[in-house]
């Protein structure tokens, strides 16, 4: 069959194998080249940085970015945790799928360990199999990534009565107190879309801190460091984003935003607690706005991003997952010397900051200038449509330079 993306209510919803390959080899390809500008050196080549990774996410966005990063810049053996869908030979997978089995190839290709496992992250048996797995491989872990992004939640420590199974936990991206409103591009008519949300209620806000704030996190450190498999100096990172301020009632300071925090709040936490006891530190990085998709359906964020993108690509400082991972583990997590004293550059929360390139003050006036004056009249001027879309569908492994989209495939699960 020919793939083509299928396209609902603004969400990609299949893959193409190929593309989503040769879009992960892309970002490995990157990686390399960048190690080999900044000079740096593979710990197997006596450098410093990580060794043994966990990524928790591992299979698309910031996680699997982390993880390339980690692996091809640095050398380091990773385990990485996703729940995926696998392909038949006539049925499709999800797009993280054949991003982890192209990053499985490459890593074993050049002789470092990469298991990943398609498990449910929340579950206390998958943190079991994931200590056992490192035992196994006689390590410790010096990078807990926590890049985890769902709509759901089981909780291990809570059974519904009425049902016999874990409670569930959903998320959802609304504002607090009051309605939101505001315009998005319609993907597919490259015109703006106004859109709304209802306010949330009290159980909406705390189910999705559950979902997405630090519970979650805390559990996988927590245990993690009690069956002794974190190295002395461990570190653990989680992603957040802040944004501007126009996007503040529906992000920052809506249910996704309380997630947020109750994330910050369990890295001061998990802070305190290894280095206590491994002498390690947690940290949150504040990361770029980027495609997702979730993105793509907020209000007001998928037209701010495509104005972004424009006013930053013509500053020359836009950056995609890839760049932004790279840069926080060259230029953040291990700078040389200072870094594996523990010293990194943080913010007065203790953050980490790499949306410093977006949050400039000439970017966001810009970006507010046009955000201004845009209309479906001069749409293809103000926003960068072609750039934004391109995002969109590379997600899915659409859109990918070098991958002919005519060809039939007749082997879903195959990345050639």
């Amino acid at each position: 069959m020919v793939i083509k993306p299928m396209i609902r209510s603004n969400m990609c919803l299949n893959a193409h194998p190929v593309g989503c390959a040769r879009d992960t080899e892309r970002q490995i390809k990157y990686v390399k080249a960048q190690k080999a500008k900044r000079g740096i050196k593979s710990v197997k080549e006596g450098g410093k940085g990580p060794k043994t990774v966990l990524v928790l996410g591992c299979s698309t966005g910031y996680g699997l970015a982390s993880r390339i990063s980690a692996a091809f810049e640095y050398g380091a053996d990773t385990i990485g945790v996703s729940f995926e869908k696998a392909p038949t030979e006539t049925k499709g997978g999800t797009p993280g799928w054949y991003n982890n089995a192209a990053f499985d190839r490459a890593a074993k290709k050049e002789g470092l360990v990469a298991e990943t496992f398609s498990a449910d992250a929340f579950s206390h048996e998958t943190r079991k199999m994931i200590i056992d797995e490192v035992k196994k491989l006689g390590k410790k872990f010096d990078l807990v990534i926590y890049s985890l992004a769902s709509p759901v939640r089981s909780d291990p420590d809570k059974i519904d009565e009425a049902t016999g199974q874990h409670v569930l936990y959903k998320s959802v991206i609304k504002p607090i107190g009051k309605t939101y409103a505001g315009l998005g591009i319609d993907i597919l008519t490259d015109s703006l879309k106004e859109s709304a949300a209802e306010p949330a209620n009290d159980e909406e806000i705390a189910n999705t801190v559950k979902v997405m704030g630090g519970d979650d996190w805390r559990l996988w450190i927590t245990q993690l460091n009690d069956a002794g498999v974190l190295a002395e100096g461990c570190r653990t990172v989680a992603y957040s984003y802040i944004g501007p301020e126009l996007s503040h009632a529906i992000y920052r300071d809506g249910t996704i935003g309380q997630a947020k925090k109750d994330l910050e709040a369990a890295a001061h936490d998990l802070d305190k607690a290894l280095k206590e006891s491994v002498g390690g530190a947690a940290y949150v990085s504040v990361n770029k706005g980027l495609v997702t998709r979730s993105s793509a359906v907020i209000p007001i964020i998928s037209l701010y991003l495509s104005i972004l993108f424009k006013v930053m690509k013509a500053k020359g400082t836009h950056e995609g997952c890839i760049e932004q991972m790279e840069r926080l583990f060259a230029e953040r997590l291990y700078t040389g010397a200072d870094s594996a004293a523990g010293t990194v550059p943080v913010d007065s929360e203790n953050r980490i900051r790499v949306d410093d390139l977006e949050m400039k003050d000439d970017v966001q006036a810009e970006v507010n200038k046009l955000m201004a004056s845009v209309s479906n009249e001069n749409i293809a001027q103000v926003c960068d449509l072609e750039g934004y879309k391109h995002d969109f569908l590379a997600t899915n492994g659409f859109d990918v330079e070098g991958v002919d989209y005519t060809k039939e495939i007749t082997d879903m699960t195959s990345l050639d």
